[in-house]
């Protein structure tokens, strides 16, 4: 097996340096965790290196929803890969489908040529697609480091026989890194540790902070209905730190 990864999704820089606390090996960087995730803004990736070095990968996303892109989407996102690899982004999170839910090669091979040097993770676009084997050939051919799944279900753990299946095709064509995603805690991680091959665990580790407002207008939502605008999400270090004490006490074990 190779090394352990523990990526941390963040949105704030005081999710990031939390995450960095706690011993996260690394960030996948976006905005708008709560919608799933959007591209975020570069003074956000500059501000956070201001103050810490870990690396990151940035979400591309250019807006909420599916993953079928108009031409100015796509413009978009590849001035994207562009700026964040010039403001020295470790790596980029994209992914782009075809309206039948197969993977949208001509704009992947386009993206990851700008993309370069960086490391390339698929996103949860996989967990939309219409046939996930042929995919994860597709990423493999394209050179992409890492599919972020949840195996196409709502959480990771209910995933778990594809991604017991797409660890089978991993070693059989040595391709991308397999990292589980939704639902991760330390638990859960446990658990597939005990069960799978999987090393590369992407979890939010998020807990919800109350506004530092004093005065409140209630009944004015700002965007989701549901959501508090006073209520904000934070990732919590303890949680991070727990999940890297699973992975460094099985990795200590299992070479003993």
């Amino acid at each position: 097996m190779g090394q352990y990864i523990l990526e941390c999704c963040v949105d704030s820089v005081e999710s990031a340096l939390a995450a960095a606390k706690g011993g996260a090996d690394r960030l996948e960087l976006c905005g708008a965790l709560i919608i799933g995730g959007t591209s975020p803004s570069p003074a956000l990736f500059e501000e956070i290196r201001r103050y810490s070095d870990i690396p990151i990968r940035v979400l591309l996303r250019p807006r909420f929803g599916d993953f079928l892109y108009s031409g100015h989407e796509f413009e978009i996102l590849k001035k994207e890969v562009e700026l964040f690899g010039k403001a020295g982004a470790q790596g980029v999170v994209i992914g782009c489908l075809t309206k039948d839910g197969g993977l949208h090669m001509p704009q992947m091979k386009e993206l990851t040529a700008i993309a370069g040097e960086m490391k390339v993770t698929l996103h949860r676009a996989f967990d939309v697609c219409a046939d996930p084997f042929l995919v994860y050939r597709q990423a493999a051919e394209l050179g992409i480091d890492t599919v972020l799944t949840s195996g196409q279900e709502s959480s990771c753990l209910k995933g778990m026989p594809l991604l017991k299946q797409l660890c089978g095709l991993k070693k059989e064509i040595k391709g991308p890194e397999i990292m589980a995603g939704a639902g991760v805690t330390p638990d859960i991680i446990r658990k597939f540790l005990d069960q799978t091959d999987i090393t590369s665990y992407h979890l939010s580790a998020k807990k919800i902070v109350d506004s530092g407002m004093d005065y409140r207008k209630e009944g004015v939502p700002m965007g989701l209905p549901a959501m508090s605008e006073y209520s904000i999400f934070r990732t919590d270090p303890e949680i991070v730190a727990e999940a890297k004490k699973v992975l460094t006490e099985y990795g200590r074990n299992r070479d003993a």
